[in-house]
This record gives C-alpha cells, sequence and structure tokens, in this order.
C-alpha cells in the first residue's frame, strides 16, 4: 500500500523527472503533471512498473491562468506537492516579448503560488504534508539578460521562506531548493546554451532532485544544492548588488 500521493509539475524531464523517481521509490503513487503527454504517460508506465505504485499523467499547462484549479480539482489531496515547472528566457528587457515574459511569470510564480494555495488547507486539515518549491541560485543576486527569471525565482525563495515560517506547529513543512547551473535542457530552451554560465561547473539533475528530496522530507525550510553553490551564495552577502549585477551579466551573456 502506498504512503501517500505525491504531485510533481515540470515532471516530463529534468529535475522534475527525478523528483517523480525518488517519491516513487519512496512509496509514493505519483501524479505527473506537463505538457508533455508522451513524456509523461512514458515516466508513468516506467515508474508504475518500477516501484510498483500508481502513476498518472496530468496534462496541464501551467501557463493558463486556470489550470492550477484544473490539477486541483483532478488530484485535490496529495501528501507531497512539488512546484518544479519553470521555464527561463534570455535577452534584454528592452527586447524579449512580453507575451512570453507574461508566461513565465504565469508559471514560475502564479501557478506555483495558486497551486500551493489550493492545497496548504487540506495538509493543514489533515496535520501532515509537504511541499517543495524549486527556486534557483539565481534567487540571490540580480540578473542581467535574464531580468524576469531572476526576478521570478527570487520571488519563489521569499514566498517559500515566509510561508515555511508560518507552517511552524501545523505538521506540514515547505522547504524551497535553490539548484545552481544543472544538466537539463533548460538552456537550450532559454536560450543560454552559449552563456558561460553553462561552460562553468554543473550538477546533475538527479543530484539536485536527491538533495532537494532529502530536505524536503527532512523538513528543512531551504537547501542550496551543491557545495560549491552554498558557498558562492554566501559570499554574495558580502558584495554590493551593483557589483553582483556585473558578475551576472558576465556569466549571462553569448560567449
Amino acid at each position: 500500500m502506498a504512503k501517500g500521493t505525491a504531485l510533481i509539475t515540470g515532471a516530463s524531464s529534468g529535475i522534475g523527472a527525478e523528483l517523480a523517481e525518488l517519491c516513487a521509490a519512496g512509496g509514493y503513487d505519483v501524479v505527473l503533471v506537463a505538457r508533455q503527454q508522451a513524456a509523461l504517460e512514458k515516466l508513468a508506465s516506467t515508474l508504475s512498473q518500477a516501484h510498483g505504485v500508481a502513476a498518472r499523467a496530468l496534462v496541464a499547462d501551467l501557463a493558463e491562468p486556470s489550470a492550477a484549479r484544473m490539477v486541483f480539482a483532478s488530484a485535490s489531496a496529495v501528501d507531497i506537492l512539488i512546484n518544479n515547472a519553470g521555464f527561463g528566457l534570455a535577452g534584454g528587457y528592452f527586447e524579449t516579448d512580453w507575451e512570453a515574459e507574461a508566461r513565465m511569470i504565469q508559471v514560475n510564480i502564479t501557478a506555483l503560488a495558486h497551486l500551493t494555495k489550493l492545497y496548504l488547507p487540506g495538509m493543514i486539515a489533515r496535520r501532515s504534508g509537504r511541499i517543495l518549491n524549486v527556486a534557483s541560485t539565481a534567487a540571490f543576486v540580480p540578473g542581467p539578460f535574464m531580468a524576469m527569471y531572476y526576478a521570478t525565482k527570487a520571488f519563489v525563495f521569499s514566498f517559500s521562506l515566509a510561508i515555511a515560517n508560518e507552517l511552524a506547529g501545523t505538521g506540514v513543512t515547505l522547504t524551497v531548493l535553490c539548484p545552481g547551473p544543472t544538466r537539463t535542457n533548460f538552456f537550450e530552451a532559454a536560450g543560454t546554451a552559449d552563456s558561460s554560465l553553462v561552460k562553468g561547473p554543473t550538477m546533475s539533475a538527479a543530484e539536485v532532485a536527491r538533495q532537494g528530496y532529502d530536505a524536503m522530507m527532512a523538513g528543512k525550510p531551504e537547501i542550496i544544492a551543491g557545495a560549491r553553490n552554498r558557498w558562492m551564495i554566501w559570499g554574495t552577502r558580502f558584495a554590493p548588488r551593483r557589483m553582483l549585477a556585473k558578475f551576472a551579466r558576465r556569466l549571462n551573456s553569448p560567449q
């Protein structure tokens, strides 16, 4: 018998797929949410066969304002909520497409906050539940040429820590995961595959997912994935934000 149900957004690949694998391996039925039906169904079949849990695909485009309510209506009682869906967009803010920016805000911020809002009351009523929100090390610095993406992740980080504090004593925990550069298709999709950021040290999606999953299960409020990333973010406390913006600009600029 399953321990409960985990719902993972952005589950079709990368960190989301690895988190779904960990939840299934941990004995949880999984609801896999993303736009790519074929990829979701393939992963659901793989997880079900490998771990003997129920796994189902739930196709949803979280850029649509109605998507969060649709997801909740389809799977209203979950024990673990993982808000992993998100994407980036490269370019100077004066030249990027507003419709793409608006979709990113909807996915990275609004859908995450809405799903958290929808699932929290039931978790609190049961005095049990875990939420993992995926932010980024981008949350800690201004990000020229990916300005909106960095800003969305700053929201996720601040929002998550605030809600984690509110949940003290409820039996429910919220953890925010901050990965650094990770080997997924994120950079190609964001248009930053040629940036210096990609050419530096990266972590695998499996490594990031494991650290996030373990922190979530331990009820920790935050985890920066990777010792190198933790040292880097610690160092940002001592640097002026204008200097950090210049550093991020060099990383985000094509080489």
